[in-house]
């Protein structure tokens, strides 16, 4: 035992004791060699927030899709670029001549029912009733976002006139066992059903929408279980004629004379203001950061680009104000490629080493406004290291990707992210990978 406890002594005073760095890059790569999951899809960058020092770097330059953890890069400049103070306001303004103007902010929480104040203070008999939606440019998509994908309610498309999250709700409910079922709207929109859904033993059916024959014609086909209705949200497929729609009904419903055209008018000084809707943007912090919405995401950059521009928001303004942002942190964007804000384009193009740079670089506004495991796409995951993890996380077809900060259980910082590219391998499989990682990452860092 004394040769044994000798020799072990002599090997420490040679080689050292294993360092915890070694440690966690052991850990990482015995992970990923179990996973079966092929090392040249995956792409990981660590780095400790303090010193900025890489930890541990797998193919880290090369540019993968990054998916929803883009969110972060857009939409951190964004924020700061409109401040805390910003709100979503929809404003009337009226002119000597009794003419009104409603000047429209993009506003992503406007609904409906919110109409109501603007048009309450709108007269009986008005000169006319204009709109200005200057306010961002008339792309209501991203580029890349697929065509056929357009009854996804998680990509409706924005614009100056969003209102109620751009969805609409139809209720599809059950008949007579072998019957056609039922399918009635919520609000007045021109969409046909060609209702091919059969009253059965099983919920199992398609909503297909082809917009080279008809964009308002929905062909709905399968079967629904009796007795129980659905409920689905439908992406408005022209948000312009929504919005107006639901104009002029608050309109009627005030009494008020309209033609329900409202022409444009670009708000000049001969207007003064009567009354607007506003909301926070503290809340978009939340639904983008912690929740991944699409719509709020597109629309604050583009407002973010029109305030850095002095000109009407587009994703090529908010473009400019990103590439700024990173210049003056001394960020290099030449490894990567953004094609819209919210990452559900797969023409989008990042690297691990830049996400992880822009991680250390904003740490003190970003770490605390992403979600800690137990909450929003984190709310099934890694819960035992709620507070301990702040993390976003991305999904696409054959595409899986987290990014974010973890404290190790030796008190360090590390800035992270894994993103991981292989159509052969399970989207669970990917995701039981990055777990394992962020887990060695604690374990051992």
């Amino acid at each position: 035992m004394k040769k044994i406890a000798g020799l072990l002594i002599l090997f420490i005073m040679i080689f050292g004791l294993p360092s915890a760095a070694n440690s966690l890059k052991s850990g990482i790569n015995i992970t990923i060699s179990q996973s079966g999951i092929n090392r040249g899809g995956i792409s990981v960058s660590v780095k400790d927030v303090q010193s900025g020092k890489t930890v541990y770097a797998l193919n880290p330059k090369m540019p993968v899709s990054p998916a929803s953890i883009q969110k972060i890069v857009t939409s951190i400049p964004a924020f700061i670029t409109l401040g805390e103070d910003y709100r979503f306001a929809t404003k009337l303004y009226k002119n000597s001549s009794n003419e009104y103007l409603i000047v429209l902010g993009a506003d992503p929480y406007l609904t409906s029912k919110e109409l109501e104040k603007i048009t309450k203070a709108i007269p009986k008999e008005p000169a006319g009733i204009f709109i200005d939606d200057s306010v961002i440019d008339k792309n209501e998509w991203g580029e890349g976002w697929q065509w056929d994908d357009d009854l996804n309610p998680l990509m409706p498309k924005f614009s100056a006139y969003n209102i109620d999250k751009n969805l609409i709700e139809i209720v599809i409910s059950p008949t007579v066992k072998g019957f056609p079922a039922e399918i009635t709207m919520e609000e007045t929109y021109p969409t046909t059903f060609v209702n091919k859904i059969i009253t059965g033993k099983e919920t199992k059916y398609t909503l297909k929408r082809k917009n080279h024959v008809s964009p308002d014609i929905i062909t709905a086909e399968g079967t629904i279980r009796l007795n129980k209705s659905e409920i689905r949200n439908i992406p408005i497929n022209n948000p312009k004629k929504y919005f107006k729609l639901r104009l002029t009904d608050a309109i009627l419903d005030e009494g008020i004379s309209s033609s329900g055209i409202y022409p444009f008018k670009k708000l000049n000084k001969n207007y003064t203001i009567i009354t607007l809707l506003s909301h926070d943007i503290q809340r978009a912090q939340e639904d983008i950061l912690k929740n991944s919405n699409n719509l709020v995401t597109e629309t604050v950059f583009k407002l973010a680009g029109g305030k850095y521009s002095a000109e009407t928001g587009s994703f090529e303004n908010g473009l400019e104000m990103f590439k700024d942002f990173c210049k003056k942190q001394k960020i290099d964007t030449s490894d990567i490629k953004l094609t819209d804000a919210s990452g559900v384009s797969k023409n989008n193009l990042m690297s691990a080493d830049f996400m992880t740079d822009f991680l250390i670089k904003n740490c003190d506004y970003t770490e605390k406004k992403l979600p800690t495991a137990g909450e929003g796409t984190l709310s099934n995951r890694l819960l035992y290291l709620k507070g301990m993890l702040y993390a976003k996380t991305g999904t696409l077809n054959n595409i899986s990707s987290i990014t974010g900060y973890v404290t190790s259980r030796a008190n360090r910082k590390y800035a992270f992210c894994i993103m991981i590219n292989d159509p052969k391998s399970k989207p669970s499989d990917k995701k039981l990978l990055e777990e394992y990682i962020i887990r060695v990452l604690y374990t051992k860092g």
